[in-house]
């Protein structure tokens, strides 16, 4: 798969709250072209986070996709995120696009990409985009040696951290909780 300079983009669920965060730059080629694009969606009347990091037409896209796949399976989060992954693969227009996606609920928290990947995390951290090990290797961290901070705090301090670190990472950090 072709690595996406794109962004940072981390979810955590702890404590029975999940939280979803990304930073604001869009890159165009070696140029910043703007510093505070929304790249974190809530679906599905409030019950559901999205994230994305790649092509932003792309990430669009794949979120109208599966906003259609909830409605079809009824919410059911698992089963549309399967569904989607299995479309993206499949189909030829799909296929093409490049971004992979976040999505977290107080249920589920997936990856999900265009090779038909739907990962669900052993240790509730999804992480993608160019600066995603960064803030994940943060978020591990915080969470062994800093238990007493909920998933939000984790999340805006690992962005952060991603930040101070990726080229392709800014300090316009936006968090939703759910």
């Amino acid at each position: 798969m072709t690595k996406l300079k794109s962004t940072t983009v981390i979810a955590i669920k702890k404590d029975g709250k999940v939280a979803i965060g990304s930073d604001g730059q869009a890159t165009f080629g070696d140029t910043v072209m703007k510093h505070k694009v929304q790249k974190v969606r809530v679906l599905n009347e409030g019950k559901l986070l999205v994230g994305f990091a790649g092509g932003t037409a792309d990430a669009f896209t794949l979120m109208e996709r599966f906003e259609e796949k909830l409605r079809e399976r009824r919410g059911n989060v698992l089963r549309a995120a399967v569904e989607l992954a299995k479309d993206w693969r499949t189909d030829r227009y799909l296929r093409r696009l490049e971004a992979l996606m976040a999505v977290a609920s107080p249920d589920h928290l997936l990856l999900i990409s265009g090779t038909g990947d739907v990962i669900e995390p052993d240790d509730d951290i999804v992480a993608i985009g160019s600066g995603g090990s960064y803030a994940l290797a943060a978020a591990r961290a915080m969470l062994k040696h800093s238990p007493q901070l909920s998933a939000k705090e984790i999340v805006r301090e690992a962005l952060h951290i991603a930040a101070d670190i990726c080229i392709y990472t800014n300090h316009e950090i936006n968090v939703q909780e759910i």
